[in-house]
């Protein structure tokens, strides 16, 4: 008799201390804070192509063509641009806290024409988006027009301007203009009136999400920033 009760004793405990291990496991488990979500670049083409109409949503192919291949020089070429780059940009659009103006306004201080177009989105819709057009080949590149500017903004990219400080363009965005991932936007190929006006919006404060970009413009004069914007939109 000693002996079962032993052997019920032996069992019973082995039982409460296996429940008890659970129990601190599934406590355990459940207070493991979960990693990212890896975005869903399908989930990113569906509402880059067609929108959401139900949450206000406009397609951005509307506006930046196809594939992010767009044919208007006011509105940039997105495809090939880092995912890290345009979710930035994308948030940076977004009015801050307290009423702060976003980082990224308009000509004269203005809201940008993108403020209204990022108010539905979700964090995940920006990740999805930005995604899908890294994933994108840039095939209609835009190209420097102005053969008179190219020696002055092949110096510039190349090897800056010593005089007043400017460190060469190449140095972050590459010879070619793709840029480094996660870090410096691709140049290469974006329309020369755009990469000139997003420097004058730099130059200006109108647009304040880079503070070494706006101390950069800042000493940029309009002949400067003409002639590497063109440069810079024939490289490949």
């Amino acid at each position: 008799m000693k002996q079962v009760l032993s052997w019920v004793a032996r069992v019973s405990g082995v039982a409460l201390a296996s429940g008890v291990m659970l129990g601190v496991s599934a406590v355990y488990a459940a207070d493991v804070p979960q990693g990212p979500v890896k975005p869903d670049a399908k989930a990113g083409a569906l509402l880059f192509q067609q929108g959401d109409a139900a949450r206000g949503i406009v397609a951005c192919a509307s506006c930046h063509g196809e594939a992010g291949n767009s044919t208007l020089p006011t509105n940039p070429n997105l495809a090939a641009q880092p995912h890290e780059y345009i979710y930035k940009q994308l948030v940076d659009f977004r009015p801050g806290e307290n009423g702060a103006p976003a980082k990224r306004q308009g000509a004269n201080g203005a809201p940008s024409v993108m403020t209204p177009m990022v108010a539905s989105l979700t964090e995940a819709d920006m990740r999805n988006v930005a995604l899908y057009l890294a994933e994108q080949a840039l095939t209609k590149p835009a190209t420097a027009s102005q053969e008179s500017l190219v020696e002055r903004g092949e110096k510039i990219w190349r090897g800056g301007i010593a005089e007043k400080n400017v460190p060469a363009c190449a140095a972050c965005h590459l010879a070619n203009g793709k840029g480094i991932p996660a870090q410096y936007p691709r140049l290469g190929g974006q329309f020369a009136s755009y990469i000139e006006d997003q420097l004058k919006l730099f130059r200006s404060g109108h647009r304040n999400n880079s503070p070494m970009m706006s101390q950069i413009a800042d000493r940029l004069n309009d002949d400067d920033i003409k002639a590497v914007s063109d440069y810079a939109a024939g490289l490949r």
